[in-house]
């Protein structure tokens, strides 16, 4: 019996043979045809088309690049170049038979143009949607538009809620033996907070379990994983990651990786060029990773500051309150600390220059970062009181002291040692200092424009790069006094961070004396 993609004659005239063709197309999967291939002329096939591919017993969705055989001589008509992320996903497509069809239309994509004119999502819509996203039906430009309608104020309460639930629905969610699971995250928005790198080791040398989880950088020059990565490895699996909690009651780990919610991680890579982190997407990003990875407790930091992601003291209260109430739904205690965004925390922005900093604290270091270590204090003795480590009002003295005799430092080169090895941060070596102008006192920072001078200079692809922080708010300098100073990989690359940085004015803004 023929098969349904046999000819009269018997012929299998729509097989193709796949080739990786070594293009990076970061973590979506596209496949490339010539436009003379009769696959494409006989399916109707279109440039960004999304087509299914098959083989063996297997299938996956792609998104189709159509090119001409004078363009790409490399590809034959008869087969269907892959990129890098299709030819991971696909294994290599297994015997080496590829067949392209239409995939069935995505019906919950009707729900997002419903929400586009106003309508509430239902929860099953919401429900349909995220397992879609999971299973790779919906194209970058569908995607986008599912983050553009969550966004703006947009969601209600019960609609983040039932995002949260679906988003947990599909990944891995971990179970631990210990009654208590303690955890803590930013919302982001100020360069150079990194410190979860200082509360884990803190919590962690005081008897308790606090496996985080974090994220890489979505619209900053760092995420807490890309710090951590310049020190030891992030990407563990479940079973790695679980032997490094039950040797040293905590870890640093890069959430990707052990697949706890694989929507937002695949909805990060739309919201990264978009640069939008709406808070329906963000409450669910953060509480279904929480719930996800098992924690029973969640401190979470929202930093305040005109040029911070929060903006004022109501929008924080706002978005605490709908914080609280999201995890309390799903069985996770929130906790909020409101905290100073006015400008950046430590010196370094960019993965290694926060290290550097990380280490400057967890080391004792004279010149280390004095408001990076109090903010981690703070917010280690917050954690400290909840878990019962410490008396009401104790905590910051007891995660002082933990600091300052050195088991803090030696708990985190345990940890890190169980996650593969301790190294040092590599700085890039190009790098320029911008001074001021005249004398004077720093005023204000753009946290917004200081991070985007690092992101141009490379920061996070480049872990070296970013920027230097070299005065803070309140600080008198001289005139040809350094401000900061930013690294970059190449002459390029700084060059064109540069020329941004001379564009802007009021980066650091200046008071006369």
């Amino acid at each position: 019996m023929k098969n349904q993609f046999q000819d009269a004659a018997g012929t299998d005239a729509h097989a193709l043979r796949p080739r990786r063709l070594g293009i990076d197309t970061y973590q979506e999967p596209v496949v490339y045809l010539r436009e003379d291939s009769h696959v494409c002329k006989s399916e109707g096939f279109e440039s960004q088309s999304r087509v299914e591919l098959r083989w063996d017993d297997k299938h996956m969705v792609a998104t189709l690049n159509v090119v001409t055989p004078r363009g790409f001589g490399a590809l034959a008509a008869d087969e269907v170049g892959l990129s890098e992320a299709a030819w991971r996903i696909s294994g290599g497509c297994g015997s080496g038979t590829v067949h392209l069809a239409h995939p069935a239309p995505v019906e919950s994509f009707a729900q997002v143009r419903a929400k586009i004119f106003g309508h509430a999502f239902s929860t099953e819509a919401l429900r349909d949607i995220v397992a879609d996203i999971r299973a790779g039906h919906y194209s970058t430009v569908e995607m986008a538009s599912f983050l553009t309608a969550c966004a703006g104020g947009s969601m209600g309460i019960s609609e983040t809620v039932a995002l949260t639930r679906a988003m947990v629905a599909e990944g891995t969610r971990l179970r631990w033996p210990q009654q208590r699971i303690l955890d803590k995250h930013c919302i982001g928005g100020i360069p150079g907070n990194r410190t979860t790198l200082i509360v884990v080791p803190i919590v962690a040398a005081l008897g308790l379990t606090i496996p985080k989880t974090s994220s890489r950088a979505i619209t900053s020059p760092s995420g807490t994983a890309d710090t951590m990565e310049t020190l030891a490895p992030v990407a563990l699996d479940v079973a790695s990651m679980r032997k490094v909690v039950e040797a040293e009651g905590g870890c640093i780990i890069w959430g990707g990786s052990v697949n706890l919610s694989p929507v937002d991680d695949i909805l990060i890579r739309v919201e990264r060029p978009l640069d939008l982190d709406s808070e329906a997407q963000m409450i669910a990003s953060v509480i279904s990773k929480k719930v996800a990875a098992g924690s029973t407790y969640a401190l979470i930091d929202i930093p305040v500051g005109p040029t911070a992601k929060i903006r004022s003291e109501a929008a924080a209260n706002a978005l605490a309150a709908h914080l609280v109430e999201v995890g309390r739904t799903l069985g996770l205690d929130v906790e909020v600390a409101i905290t100073d965004g006015t400008q950046p925390v430590g010196r370094g922005i960019g993965p290694a220059l926060e290290a550097r900093d990380v280490l400057a604290v967890l080391r004792n270091e004279p010149q280390a970062p004095a408001d990076l270590r109090e903010r981690a204090l703070d917010l280690a003795g917050r954690i400290l009181e909840h878990a019962g480590g410490a008396a009401p009002g104790h905590g910051t003295a007891l995660a002082r002291a933990v600091l300052d005799d050195g088991r803090a430092w030696r708990k985190f080169q345990a940890i890190a040692l169980a996650q593969g090895g301790l190294r040092e941060p590599v700085v890039a070596r190009q790098y320029h200092v911008i001074e001021a102008d005249a004398a004077g006192t720093v005023a204000r920072i753009d946290n917004r424009r200081l991070a985007r001078i690092a992101k141009l200079a490379g920061a996070p692809r480049a872990p070296g790069a970013g920027v230097d922080l070299l005065a803070a708010v309140g600080s008198c300098v001289q005139a040809r006094q350094p401000l900061y100073a930013v690294h970059a990989e190449s002459p390029g690359e700084l060059a064109y961070a540069l020329d941004y940085a001379r564009r802007q004015a009021g980066v650091i803004e200046m008071a006369p004396t």
